[in-house]
């Protein structure tokens, strides 16, 4: 594989997978059914609320990595790795404890707060999502590995991204040269 095809590859994995973190984020992660048998979805924003920030933080992280230099695609290709792992992380805490992760939707629902949500849910069902965002999480650490292991050999983001002094093209002096030369301490009128 040519190391632009790569570069591209991972590009397109980031975006892909920190998109399915987002899209799980907005999907039913439980099924809740509360004593007084009233039935509440909750979805990724309440039991997860810091996956949106993440995944939108993983596609940022994407551009920024489209124009990095080899020295900050390593440092990139790291942090999207420990951000995958913050990704999987929020969701099994969710899966780990379900009636807290609700906790908000039960507390609108019945006004009760704190160590006595237990008490108000009857019974809960996961849904796949949370599960989602867990495989969305390995995937982008194993991504940012892979950005890791092969930004040296990544095309480097051309001219397009350099800084460019605009001259004269018949090589004389304009005011502005003046200014940077009083700038850079030297005198133009000498």
């Amino acid at each position: 594989m040519t190391p632009a095809r790569l570069k591209l590859l991972l590009l397109v994995a980031g975006i892909i997978f920190s998109a399915l973190a987002l899209l799980s984020w907005t999907q039913p992660w439980f099924e809740l059914t509360l004593v007084d048998s009233q039935e509440l979805s909750v979805t990724g924003e309440v039991a997860a609320p810091a996956l949106t920030a993440l995944a939108l933080t993983g596609l940022v992280l994407v551009g920024a990595l489209a124009i990095a230099g080899p020295f900050f695609r390593v440092v990139l290709g790291s942090l999207q790795a420990l951000l995958g792992f913050t990704v999987g992380f929020s969701a099994v805490l969710a899966i780990l404890d379900p009636v807290e992760a609700s906790g908000a939707a039960v507390t609108e629902a019945t006004g009760v707060a704190g160590d006595l949500l237990v008490n108000e849910v009857a019974s809960y069902a996961g849904t796949v999502w949370p599960w989602f965002a867990i495989a969305a999480g390995a995937l982008l650490i194993l991504t940012g590995f892979a950005v890791v292991a092969t930004a040296r050999r990544w095309p480097g983001s051309g001219r397009k991204y350099q800084a460019v002094r605009m001259a004269p093209a018949d090589g004389s002096r304009s005011s502005v040269d003046d200014w940077d030369s009083l700038s850079g301490g030297n005198d133009p009128t000498s």
